[in-house]
């Protein structure tokens, strides 16, 4: 079976979907041991992420001609370019496709993430919210078969687009294959006060874009519930941008500064492992997720987790997870107090959660998932 990939965001995204399209790649040559893939990009932003794809010798990359426009040629006139190629199933990695597939007899395959700009529509202009709707009807009515990364991103399909079930395949989101190593403790404990100088030794961690889905201010005013000898400081790993600000204007206006860190950046993941196995405790309510990559990054790392009792998170977080609903402050309060005050519950979130990431979460069993998916395309 020759695959093509839509790999825009492989080369060219450095964070949720490039991350996901660069792992699942990496995954089916390893696991698998499928050859003579294409990845399709309208253009390459040339990284050490990016490199080894460029190097590898089962891969392809194919950009489109000097005269094309990239962003048209990957939407209206990659059918043609894979016809010719001779690709017989084409994985739009992220949420998309491009048309004219079934004209030229290629089957389909599309992963769905989330529908966040139908749930929060705060968060994206009208216009965007327009384009991805669009985007999104069109792969769920084209794709062959659609792979939904949770359980609960399946039902957001059904419910948002009308798509039968069984054209549906749940395949959880792989994670990147570092953190099923485990981390030694010393060497994390280095390289965590290396990536932030200064870092307490207890502390609890937060990692995520800093947005009003992620719900950081809901961790803010749960802290201020906490006996004092339970304050210890949250570090911050991630971007934002206005409701960043409006976090930080209210940490300060309520003279917590002291128990917030915000570092300018985490430069790898070997350094964001190091933060997991040293934290005390990993804190995140989300309101909504597709998935929740950094929770089951968490408890392959060795970290409790504390997240939200809805939308896709208890699936990553499993039944040894401290589960809050993210609406509810005090119930986000209770659950920092019981993490950070029990430790022999620490200590069997711990190993169970870790045991539970491993199991569920196992890149080799999600490689063969996908194949498997791949092949009921294929028939029909």
């Amino acid at each position: 079976m020759r695959i093509g990939f839509d790999a825009k965001r492989l080369f060219n995204n450095f964070t949720g979907l490039g991350n996901y399209s660069r792992t699942t790649v990496s995954m089916l040559i390893h696991h698998c041991g499928l050859e003579d893939l294409c990845l399709y990009t309208p253009k390459i932003k040339p990284c050490p992420a990016t490199q080894p794809f460029m190097d590898c010798r089962n891969i392809n990359v194919v950009t489109p001609p000097p005269y094309a426009i990239g962003s048209l040629w990957r939407t209206y006139n990659l059918g043609r370019q894979l016809h010719n190629d001779n690709i017989e199933l084409f994985h739009g990695l992220s949420n998309e496709l491009p048309t004219g597939l079934e004209k030229h007899g290629i089957r389909s395959v599309v992963t769905i993430h989330d529908v966040a700009f139908k749930t929060f529509t705060d968060m994206y202009h009208f216009h965007d919210r327009v384009i991805y709707d669009a985007k999104w009807r069109h792969a769920c009515r084209c794709a062959s078969r659609i792979i939904a990364i949770s359980e609960s991103t399946k039902r957001d399909i059904i419910r948002f687009y009308g798509t039968d079930e069984s054209k549906i395949d749940v395949v959880y989101q792989p994670v990147d294959t570092l953190f099923y190593s485990s981390p030694d403790l010393l060497e994390s404990r280095r390289l965590a006060a290396t990536a932030i100088p200064g870092l307490p030794a207890d502390f609890m961690l937060y990692v995520g874009s800093v947005n009003s889905r992620k719900n950081l201010m809901g961790i803010v005013m749960a802290m201020e519930l906490l006996p004092s000898s339970l304050r210890i400081p949250l570090v911050v790993v991630g971007g934002g941008g206005y409701y960043k600000k409006k976090v930080r204007e209210y940490i300060s206006s309520r003279g917590l500064d002291d128990l917030f860190i915000f570092p300018p950046r985490v430069e790898s993941n070997r350094e964001l492992q190091s933060l997991y196995a040293c934290a005390r405790l990993f804190v995140y309510p989300s309101f909504y997720e597709g998935f929740g990559l950094p929770v089951v990054e968490a408890m392959l790392s060795g970290c409790p987790v504390l997240t939200s009792n809805v939308s896709s998170l208890p699936e990553a977080a499993g039944p040894h997870s401290l589960l809050a609903s993210p609406n509810d402050i005090e119930s986000i309060a209770e659950c920092i107090e019981k993490g950070l005050a029990d430790e022999r519950l620490r200590e069997s979130m711990i190993q169970n959660g870790r045991d539970y990431a491993l199991r569920m979460f196992n890149p080799a069993n999600i490689s063969h998932q996908l194949v498997d998916v791949y092949n009921l395309a294929m028939e029909q």
